[in-house]
């Protein structure tokens, strides 16, 4: 297997650098938020190398996030301005990680924490190179074993999903749409990943779907949320060709295109981060709505100096750092430089 994700990595991180020629020209004011906030990441990153998140202190969850924004704006590790802050954030992250393979602080929310860190790594591996590529692909396949044995296995609504902890009889979309991402970038880089975990996690998603709205609920029969149906529509779009804009994802866009982003609103950066990769996806007139509307909220309530504070409950526990490195993911959805990122150019997407 090794050969392998070695090979894919290569291709994988080649990916970016062959489309970037094709990406539109970047607007100036998106440009200076982005450098601005990293900066901002930058001045709060502790000299271990992690970031803390708000009163909870050092976070691998909030650690990776920050170190994904720096990867989707196409700073590497070792390279350039911030590729000691990245290497170091990829670092500590790996340190982080258990012996049973879980990365996790947080004991009640651990696969939280796991699934972000995991989706991190599978994301750093295809554009990290040398020894340090190496002890990432590592604790990646390991990371990827703890994924596989949280899935739900049993229940008529919770089979194929995820929640809290690894082990448990509960899901829910949020939890389950980490899991989802990292493990199709995993398997986007060689790793071994069953099929049969992805199809699963995939006819959970779609038990999630209100057919009244469109929308995707919290778990079967939950509360309906902007956010999961964001998390839902791109869990669907990155799991197969049969997926993309499918009916039921489709009626999806179409509520989140009725509930546009909107200052302080409820779990705002986690919505933002989620749905402008599930409208990316879809492209066209989902896409340049749901664009011109981010921008308008994300630019207009930067910081001085750069970040952003959240209004909204979440992004008080949490902190800037953990709003700012959302933020920054939501923004560069269209440089494409993370794998994940990626989307097939048809007709559709123009």
């Amino acid at each position: 297997m090794r050969p392998l994700c070695a090979a894919l990595a290569l291709l994988v991180a080649a990916v970016p650098a062959l489309r970037a020629a094709d990406r539109p020209a970047r607007d100036k004011a998106l440009e200076q938020a982005v450098d601005g906030a990293l900066a901002f990441l930058k001045n709060t990153q502790k000299d271990d190398g992690s970031w803390s998140a708000g009163r909870s202190g050092r976070n691998p969850g909030v650690t990776s996030l920050a170190v994904m924004a720096f990867l989707s704006a196409g700073h590497v590790p070792g390279e350039g301005k911030y590729g000691d802050a990245v290497e170091k954030g990829v670092r500590w992250v790996l340190r982080a990680q258990q012996a049973n393979g879980l990365i996790a602080s947080d004991g009640g929310h651990e696969m939280y924490h796991h699934g972000i860190c995991s989706l991190m790594l599978a994301e750093a591996a295809g554009m990290t190179e040398g020894p340090l590529a190496d002890e990432v692909r590592r604790k990646l396949e390991k990371a990827v074993l703890v994924i596989l044995k949280g899935q739900r296995k049993e229940g008529n609504n919770h089979r194929g999903g995820w929640r809290y902890m690894v082990n448990g009889y509960d899901s829910d979309i949020s939890v389950t749409g980490w899991q989802l991402m990292a493990l199709r970038a995993a398997k986007n880089l060689g790793c071994d990943v069953p099929p049969e975990a992805i199809d699963r996690a995939v006819e959970y998603v779609k038990r999630c779907q209100d057919p009244g709205s469109g929308g995707f609920r919290y778990f079967p029969g939950g509360p309906l949320t902007v956010p999961c149906t964001g998390t839902s529509i791109l869990g669907l779009e990155i799991c197969g060709k049969d997926q993309h804009r499918s009916p039921e994802v489709l009626k999806a866009a179409s509520f989140l295109l009725k509930n546009p982003p909107q200052w302080g609103q409820t779990h705002f950066f986690y919505s933002v981060y989620y749905c402008s990769q599930a409208t990316f996806q879809l492209g066209g007139q989902y896409w340049n709505s749901y664009r011109e509307q981010m921008h308008k909220v994300l630019l207009g309530n930067r910081s001085d100096g750069g970040g952003w504070y959240g209004r909204d409950a979440e992004g008080q526990i949490y902190g800037p750092n953990y709003c700012t490195a959302m933020g920054v993911l939501a923004l560069t959805v269209e440089y494409r430089f993370l794998p994940i990122y990626q989307r097939g150019e048809e007709p559709n997407d123009k």
